[in-house]
């Protein structure tokens, strides 16, 4: 892993600028006062069309135990995603990541999965948006599958949406049981470019058509990108999306 000069502050420029060429920010910890750009030799993607629903998932989901919402409580999920936990007794995300993924998400290019038990919010993920490529940044759960069930409803809603890579940064078990798989550098670039293929970038664009192209949606599935809050998505719904993936 390459680690580039750490940074005070950050701005959504920039943050957006550093994905596009493959580079990323984290902190040392949750109290870090910067961050640093990571750069990784090796880089787990997750093939969209490689989801491993396992039988036990697919059962999970069909039961409706959980209700999974996009974009509905942002700001909450990186919060859930920033604290500590027994298991992760300390995060790389900081106040300063914390805040510049606000903004790209009320720029409409971060985005969250919210896993719901009842009124209670155990488990979702966020990431970033840019073209045909979704940069996953951090999933959490407080209960046995909520991550498992909110990459579900992610792959289904990035396959229906027109997306073709689904960067997940650094290989995990969990990761691993679910179908991602790790490759150089280079090929990941090439995806990546593949991806960015039609993005106006900022010398480019004019207006709200910076970094954005038309090639993926991720509201495809709530009625396109005019849709401003989406709403559940059954879990009958997320296994019928999935079904040829095992």
């Amino acid at each position: 892993m390459t680690r580039h000069r750490s940074y005070d502050v950050l701005d959504p420029a920039s943050v957006l600028g550093a994905y596009a060429v493959g580079v990323f920010p984290m902190a040392d910890a949750r109290d870090a006062p910067g961050v640093f750009w990571v750069e990784p030799r090796r880089r787990a993607v997750l093939p969209l069309d490689g989801f491993h629903l396992s039988r036990s998932l697919r059962k999970t989901l069909r039961s409706e135990r959980f209700r999974l919402t996009a974009d509905t409580a942002f700001q909450s999920v990186i919060a859930l995603c920033a604290e500590a936990a027994s298991d992760r007794p300390e995060t790389w995300i900081n106040p300063s990541i914390e805040r510049v993924f606000l903004e790209l998400h009320a720029a409409g290019f971060a985005h969250s999965i919210e896993c719901w038990e009842g009124h209670r919010l155990v488990g979702g993920l966020y990431g970033l948006a840019i073209g045909r490529a979704f940069f996953g940044e951090s999933m959490v759960s407080r209960t046995t599958d909520a991550s498992k069930a909110a990459l579900a409803a992610l792959v289904a809603r990035l396959r229906f949406g027109g997306f073709t890579l689904l960067d997940c940064q650094f290989m995990t078990d969990h990761l691993a049981s679910l179908g991602a798989i790790e490759i150089d550098r280079e090929d990941y670039m090439a995806l990546l470019g593949d991806a960015l293929s039609e993005v106006l970038g900022p010398s480019s664009a004019r207006g709200g058509g910076s970094w954005r192209t038309p090639g993926a949606d991720f509201r495809a599935l709530d009625g396109g990108a005019s849709t401003s809050v989406s709403g559940p998505l059954s879990g009958k719904d997320i296994v019928q999306l999935l079904g040829h993936t095992s």
